[in-house]
C-alpha cells in the first residue's frame, strides 16, 4: 500500500515537483520530503482512526463542539468501494475522505464540494448572494486562498452569474470537481493502507486448551 501512497503523494495536486529541478540534490529533497509526507499522511489518518468512535458524554454536562463519529463495520466501509456516492454519504467516511485530501493538499476540492452542496440548499436571496461571493473570493478567482483547478472560461461563467446569485451558480464547476474527485482521489483512497484496515474483518483466533 506504501506504492499507492507515493503514488498520492505525486499526484498532480501538489505543484512541488514541478519547480524542482532533475539535479541529484533536488532528487535527494523531493525523496526527503516524499518520506515526510508519507509519515504525515500515516499520522494524520492513525489519529483520526484513533480518535472516531461512539460518542460519549461531552464534560462539564456543555455540548462538545467537535464532531465524534462512529466508526464503521467492515461491511459499512465496504460499501464505500461501491460507488462514491456511498462514501460521501457516511459521515465517518466523508471525514476520512477529507484527511486523505489534506494529506494529498487537494482539500480544497471537497471543501469547494460541500460548499455547493450548503449553497444549494440557501433560500434566502440575500443569504445566497453572501454565501456567492464568499464561495468566489475563497474557491474561485485567481490566487484564492482554497484556488480550484477549473478552466477560465468557467471561471468568468462564475463571476457574471453571482452578480444575480441563484442555486445554479457553481453547478458546472462543482460537476468538474466532483468527477475530478471521482475519478482521481477516490481510487487512491480506496488502495490506501487507511481505509484497507477498515475493511479487514477482526480475526477471530480459537486456542485449543490442553486438559
Amino acid at each position: 500500500m506504501q506504492s499507492a501512497m507515493f503514488l498520492a503523494v505525486q499526484h498532480d495536486c501538489g505543484s512541488m515537483d514541478k519547480s524542482a529541478g532533475n539535479s541529484p540534490k533536488s532528487e535527494e529533497k523531493r525523496g526527503k520530503m516524499k518520506r515526510t509526507l508519507l509519515k504525515d499522511w500515516k499520522t494524520r489518518l492513525s489519529y483520526f482512526l484513533q480518535n472516531s468512535s461512539s460518542p460519549g458524554k461531552p464534560k462539564n454536562g456543555k455540548k462538545s463542539k467537535q464532531q465524534t463519529f462512529i466508526k464503521p463495520s467492515p461491511e459499512e466501509a465496504q460499501l464505500w468501494s461501491e460507488a462514491f456516492d456511498e462514501l460521501l454519504a457516511s459521515k465517518y467516511g466523508l471525514a476520512a475522505f477529507r484527511a486523505f485530501l489534506k494529506s494529498e493538499f487537494c482539500e480544497e476540492n471537497i471543501e469547494f464540494w460541500l460548499a455547493c452542496e450548503d449553497f444549494k440548499k440557501t433560500k434566502s436571496p440575500q443569504k445566497l448572494s453572501s454565501k456567492a461571493r464568499k464561495i468566489y473570493t475563497d474557491f474561485i478567482e485567481k490566487e484564492a486562498p482554497k484556488e480550484i483547478n477549473i478552466d477560465f472560461q468557467t471561471k468568468t461563467l462564475i463571476a457574471q452569474n453571482i452578480q444575480e446569485a441563484t442555486s445554479g451558480c457553481f453547478t458546472t464547476a462543482q460537476k468538474r470537481v466532483y468527477s475530478l474527485m471521482e475519478n482521481n482521489s477516490y481510487p487512491r483512497f480506496l488502495e490506501s493502507e487507511f481505509y484497507q484496515d477498515l475493511c479487514k474483518k477482526p480475526q477471530i483466533t480459537t486456542e485449543s486448551h490442553a486438559t
